[in-house]
């Protein structure tokens, strides 16, 4: 915590360093635009004529910012004109007789730009003059409109003198009310002769000997009046009157920013809380709320504070005062508590905290402890008070918390006499009014639902007659619909064994049985729907079986050995629609077809039958490749599954002179091994089946040779999740043309010598073999 402070401290100060330069900027800007508004000049104009002045009058630019804001009054008949007086005014130099007097107003004026009400002035007025004129008091005097005179800052007084003095009547005799009237300083250096002609603020023998009244602001007559109380006696040196005069003519721009208005009556009532709190055993402070410049509440001061309160590093009682809350308490920021501060400030409604945890060290030594707050509105300020909860508070907080949270109530029944006591939370979950009290526990069967009163009340009758526990579940009718509740109780005894008492709770169990009923009617879609796709698998794979037959032995066509192998997708319920055709055309030719129908299930199955008999017939019956590729594509688009596409190879072999003839529509291109090479032949052009109305397809040759070996497939073989297809192909081509013992690798040890991990569609492969014996 300590470390936090720490922190905190160190983000407070580059906070307090950005405002100061976001201030400063705000008084650079405001004084531009009464320069501009006078000259009628452009903002950079503006800028160099204020430098032109502060360097002319030996003096910061900052301090030339306020004295052109304090020079804004409204002129009156006989005075120069705007720009005549903004002239005079910034370019009359103040004399000092060294640069102390300079430096002393360069670091005034920087203090200014925090200072939001006249109190604040007046207190840091007194925190620059003390060291520089041994000032020990400060006063602020603003002319009412019936002529007298209201306290509106004050600093080194006590607050009982500030009480008699915070207004003055219209009275001669005042010299606050004399120098705003004559527009010119008083000079009070001999309290004999002072006595003699003005009404003195306090007693001169014991407090002040020498006083100074200077007005402040440029209107005529002044406003404001500056009283600086010096508690030595005799006159005011020149150098010293000079600088006063200059510290009350650069006041005129804070006073004309924010206007007169008084600080909040709780800082007069400080003292007078604290020999309160200095009484009462707890522990509580006294806030006033400190503001930025947008007027919003970014902290507050501690004004008084009783000696039971102590903050996160052990600091206690009076060493509090002064500080800032969140410099006492950092985490206070993150709280509830900081929230209701602000609402308690901001309406009448006092704000009482949630019992919280909190660290409390006692004789030096830290322990947790549990707390609640309570903070209440005390005129324009806040008391906060913390109350401790002994052991017994925070367990009957600890038991209405489990209450809560686990939706439950605590009952408890005489059986001798019907009489019964219920927490809170039981009239809640049985939405019954507490005024009414409890029933007896035969007439809690009375709340259940009918359905569920027979077994409700045949568990009460057990407990009362025979002492038997009961842990029973039943429905009540509630605002928000049917709740389920569960009753447990049981019985105690008397020495001959009759119940007398009974004891138990109610729990709220709507939630949990919701969510069992969600599960169970989870369970049974999810049995019904894996039935469904069991079935539909079992009917797809036997109608693929039975249209798709796969030979257990090679087959010799034209001359040509083919191993077809079919592997179904190792996962899933699915399907797929993959195929092949290998027969043997009237004229002594061969057919190769290899294709893949995109999605699973009865509708693959069905849209795989309907190509792969439509395409042997075609091709039976005299239709080119291309031409058959062509009327498949609209019959797929005319199907019932509009959406449906395919990818097919045609590959027609003519024996006479080992002429291969194929097109293909969307399907990976036909593997060629050649002298232990192995290459993709060149894929003619031709747009997967279903993809649109009119689609190109060609053809390409290829001439096999003895020895070679044409391998069709799908998709199936070569993909692999995450992975790009080229991979996946020059896998297989490394794959075949790997040499084998004795000749070329089988098909099963070739697809046996692919990785295999999970597959997520089916592979069907055409082996097409020329024999090495064949004739040229």
């Amino acid at each position: 915590m300590a470390a936090l402070t720490r922190v905190v401290a160190r983000q407070r100060a580059e906070m307090d360093r950005l405002q100061d330069l976001a201030a400063t900027s705000a008084v650079l800007e405001r004084a531009k635009g009464a320069v501009m508004a006078r000259l009628g000049c452009s903002p950079d104009a503006a800028q160099d004529e204020l430098q032109r002045r502060a360097k002319t009058a030996r003096r910061t630019l900052l301090e030339e910012c306020w004295l052109t804001l304090g020079s804004l009054a409204p002129p009156t008949p006989g005075e120069p004109r705007p720009a005549e007086a903004a002239t005079a005014a910034g370019d009359e130099p103040l004399p000092f007789p060294d640069d102390s007097g300079s430096s002393a107003l360069a670091r005034l004026a920087r203090s200014l730009v925090r200072v939001g009400t006249p109190q604040d002035l007046a207190r840091c007025l007194l925190d620059r003059l003390a060291p520089d004129l041994d000032a020990d008091a400060v006063m602020l005097y603003a002319r009412l409109p019936s002529g007298g005179l209201e306290l509106v800052g004050h600093a080194g007084i006590d607050e009982t003198l500030a009480l008699q003095w915070a207004r003055v009547p219209p009275l001669a005799g005042i010299a606050a009310l004399d120098a705003l009237a004559a527009g010119e300083a008083r000079w009070l250096e001999n309290p004999a002769d002072d006595h003699e002609r003005y009404l003195l603020i306090g007693d001169p023998s014991r407090q002040w000997g020498s006083r100074a009244w200077l007005p402040v602001g440029a209107g005529k007559p002044a406003e404001v009046a500056l009283g600086v109380l010096c508690r030595r006696a005799g006159p005011f040196p020149p150098a010293v009157r000079e600088h006063l005069l200059a510290v009350a003519r650069l006041c005129a721009g804070p006073l004309r920013t924010f206007g007169v208005r008084r600080e909040p009556a709780v800082g007069a009532a400080a003292d007078a809380v604290q020999t309160v709190f200095d009484r009462l055993p707890v522990a509580a402070v006294l806030l006033t709320p400190v503001r930025g410049p947008s007027g919003a509440v970014e902290d507050f001061r501690i004004e008084a504070v009783t000696a039971g309160t102590s903050d996160a590093v052990g600091r206690a009682g009076r060493d509090l005062l002064g500080l800032r809350f969140l410099e006492c308490w950092p985490t206070a920021a993150d709280e509830p508590l900081w929230q209701g501060c602000l609402k308690a400030l901001e309406g009448e409604e006092p704000y009482e905290s949630e019992p919280f945890a909190r660290q409390h060290s006692v004789g030096g030594v830290s322990e947790l402890a549990t707390w609640s707050a309570r903070v209440a509105r005390l005129g324009d300020g806040l008391v906060v008070s913390w109350v401790r909860h002994d052991p017994s508070d925070r367990q009957e907080q600890r038991l209405a918390d489990v209450q809560r949270l686990g939706r439950l109530g605590w009952a408890t029944w005489n059986l001798a006499t019907g009489e019964g006591n219920w927490s809170a939370q039981v009239y809640a979950l049985l939405e019954r009014d507490p005024a009414h009290g409890p029933v007896p526990l035969t007439r809690l069967p009375g709340f259940a639902l009918p359905e569920d009163v027979p077994a409700l009340t045949r568990a009460v009758d057990e407990l009362v007659r025979e002492g038997r526990p009961c842990d029973v579940p039943f429905r009540v009718a509630a605002r928000d619909g049917v709740r389920h509740l569960r009753a447990v109780a049981e019985a105690v005894t008397d020495a001959d064994g009759t119940p007398v008492e009974a004891h138990g709770f109610l729990q709220d169990v709507s939630a949990q049985r919701s969510a069992e009923l969600a599960l169970l009617a989870s369970e049974r879609a999810m049995l019904t729907q894996q039935g469904v796709l069991t079935a539909e698998r079992t009917v797809a794979a036997r109608l693929q079986d039975a249209l798709l037959p796969l030979p257990k032995q090679p087959v010799r066509l034209a001359g040509l050995r083919v191993d077809i192998a079919y592997l179904p997708a190792q996962s899933g319920l699915n399907v797929g629609g993959d195929w092949f055709s290998a027969i043997e055309l009237p004229d002594g030719d061969a057919l190769f077809v290899v294709g893949d129908v995109t999605g699973h299930g009865l509708d693959a199955v069905a849209s795989m039958a309907l190509l792969r008999f439509t395409a042997k017939g075609m091709v039976i019956t005299g239709s080119s490749l291309t031409g058959a590729l062509a009327r498949l594509n609209a019959l797929l688009l005319h199907s019932r599954d509009p959406h449906g596409t395919a990818t097919m190879v045609l590959a027609r072999y003519d024996p006479r002179g080992r002429r291969l003839v194929w097109a293909q529509a969307g399907h990976p291109p036909p593997l060629l091994l050649r002298a232990g090479e192995a290459r993709y032949l060149e894929r003619p052009h031709g747009m997967l089946l279903g993809a649109r109305d009119t689609p190109r397809y060609e053809e390409a040759e290829c001439r096999l040779a003895p020895g070679d070996r044409l391998v069709l497939y799908t998709d199936g073989l070569v993909e692999r999740p995450r992975e790009s297809i080229d991979r996946g192909l020059e896998r297989l081509a490394r794959a075949a043309s790997a040499p084998g013992p004795g000749g070329p690798v089988p098909l099963e040890r070739l697809i046996g010598a692919l990785p295999e991990p999970e597959r997520r569609d089916d592979v069907c492969v055409l082996d097409i073999q020329v024999p090495r014996d064949a004739e040229d």
